[in-house]
């Protein structure tokens, strides 16, 4: 029970903190000019908050429709790396696998794999991912709601809130080897990469660097066993 209430309080810590990136989210919706419908329709479905920062950066410096599809998908492929690390905790079914799918996010995939079990990783998993959807959305709206009056969301310090997210999010895990050496090789593909890639492709590029994490953690366990 004690491991239940450990990664219930990281979960809806977690998800606070994003709420308050959601409505830095919703003010900067708001500026771009999207209505309170399309900017919650963006983190219902889409419900990733660096593609959907890139949608409407895009959209707010005149960009159509199809650049910031393309943008937001250019981001949001990293996800689809997450798919082994959560797998093997999920029960097995389709409609069960295609509804777990909408909510691997860097912060779910975070509190569930540093859990022990595969129990605790799935039970982490869906109350991180929900607990999430709430506070996001909630913020999305709230942000929206007050863009008027927060147009520098940076004024109030919320800007500071998604970095701040990020450096709880990875604490845990450089501890490990793996996280070590996932964090050393990202650092050195993300430096090498930026000044040679498109916007948004470094984030795309250092994210390959959870597979020689996988493989470190696949050696540990065979030692162990």
């Amino acid at each position: 029970m004690k491991k239940f209430n450990d990664f219930q309080r990281s979960g809806f810590t977690l998800a606070a903190a994003c709420g308050l990136i959601g409505i830095t989210y919703g003010v900067f919706a708001d500026t771009a000019g999207l209505s309170l419908l399309q900017a919650s329709a963006l983190s219902i479905f889409t419900f990733t908050g660096a593609s959907q920062f890139a949608a409407v950066s895009v959209i707010d410096g005149g960009g159509n429709p199809a650049a910031a599809v393309s943008s937001a998908l250019l981001l949001s492929a990293r996800n689809a790396l997450y798919g082994p690390v959560i797998t093997k905790s999920l029960r097995k079914g389709r409609f069960y696998k295609a509804a777990a799918a909408h909510f691997v996010i860097d912060e779910t995939i975070a509190v569930a794999s540093s859990q022990e079990s595969f129990k605790d990783s799935r039970d982490s998993f869906w109350f991180t991912g929900i607990s999430l959807f709430i506070f996001w959305n909630l913020g999305t709206i709230l942000g929206v709601l007050l863009g008027g009056i927060l147009e520098d969301p940076g004024s109030w310090g919320l800007d500071a809130a998604f970095p701040a997210a990020f450096v709880a999010l990875i604490l845990p895990h450089v501890s490990t080897r793996e996280g070590k050496i996932t964090a050393v090789v990202a650092g050195l593909v993300t430096t090498v990469s930026i000044p040679l890639t498109p916007v948004g492709m470094p984030i795309l590029l250092a994210s390959t660097a959870i597979l020689p994490g996988l493989v470190a953690l696949k050696k540990k366990k065979k030692r162990t066993i």
